[in-house]
């Protein structure tokens, strides 16, 4: 396990190094002068040397690059221009936002996709599985800027039944989760009803049949403990993802959340704080993945020993 742990780190290492390069060279190519972004056109000419000057925009790239790394190593991001405090620490104020809206998200998709999946397996071709599959290619296909406000029109606007935006109790987690966590509620379920139909035709599950084990036991029991590898990859790449979706969900829900904060930040011109809150949702992505490789390790024994 230690071994299969360290190894599992090391490969990490050049994934990050690659993303922190990645970040600063896609913030550094966007086209015309940062400053006279952040400032507008008409600022004093002095004004934009000086933040020229305190951004380290007069340097030769390759310093920029190492002071960039030197900062990311020791958890320094800069100075937000908008907030005047450390991006960092204003990051860190409002990820666990994010997180509620993100573990939301998963806990709804797997309330739906899972049930779905294994009806629709143990059901196939039937009406179940065929509307189900129906029901997620649509869950797929819709976008979080069209459903997000769908569902305020209907259950906040017409129905009065939950809140329009903010963060408050339970109420105001429901329809941004829903939003965020439908399309993976639909990759999900059409993930687990793939899995278990390969994992059905295994032996061991005839063999629980000829013992007159029930359906829901072979398949919830049997049949789901061997197909959750991929289901769990599935939930890993998509915890990801939800992290950076959350962008324009958190947008359409007034959530004081990363997602948000990007937008702000983008809006206002804030340069390092844009540059922060990329590279942090880009680890954390990075981090989710490392996390779920090492779960492999407690779900499938035989990974452990082919270490």
């Amino acid at each position: 396990m230690q071994r299969y742990l360290i190894r599992r780190i090391v490969l990490l290492i050049p994934v990050v190094m690659g993303v922190v390069t990645f970040v600063f060279l896609i913030i550094h190519m966007i086209p015309g002068d940062p400053v006279d972004l952040m400032l507008g056109e008409i600022a004093q000419q002095a004004d934009k040397e000086m933040l020229r000057t305190r951004l380290g925009l007069n340097d030769p790239i390759h310093i920029q690059y190492y002071r960039f790394i030197k900062g990311v190593v020791r958890g320094d991001f800069g100075i937000s221009i908008h907030f005047k405090q450390p991006v960092l620490a204003i990051i860190i104020d409002k990820f666990p936002a994010t997180l509620e809206l993100t573990l939301g998200a998963i806990v709804i998709a797997i309330l739906i996709s899972i049930p779905m999946g294994i009806i629709a397996a143990a059901r196939q071709y039937s009406i179940f599985d065929n509307s189900s599959m129906l029901l997620s290619l649509i869950g797929i296909s819709m976008p979080n800027f069209w459903l997000g406000p769908l569902l305020i029109i209907v259950f906040s606007i017409k129905l009065g039944w939950l809140p329009v935006s903010g963060m408050g109790g339970l109420s105001h987690l429901i329809l941004p989760s829903i939003t965020l966590g439908t399309s993976m509620a639909a990759i999900l379920s059409r993930m687990t009803r793939s899995s278990l139909l390969e994992v059905i035709r295994e032996d061991y599950i005839t063999a629980a049949r000829a013992k007159g084990l029930s359906e829901w036991v072979i398949m919830v029991k049997h049949a789901l403990t061997n197909a959750l590898l991929p289901i769990i990859t599935i939930i890993g790449l998509q915890f990801g993802a939800l992290l950076a979706g959350s962008i324009i969900t958190e947008t359409i829900f007034s959530w004081p959340g990363i997602g948000r904060l990007t937008i702000q930040a983008i809006v206002t011109r804030d340069y390092p704080l844009v540059q922060g809150c990329v590279l942090f949702i880009a680890l954390c992505y990075v981090v989710v993945n490392l996390l779920t490789d090492l779960l492999y390790v407690f779900i499938d024994p035989r990974i452990r020993l082919s270490e």
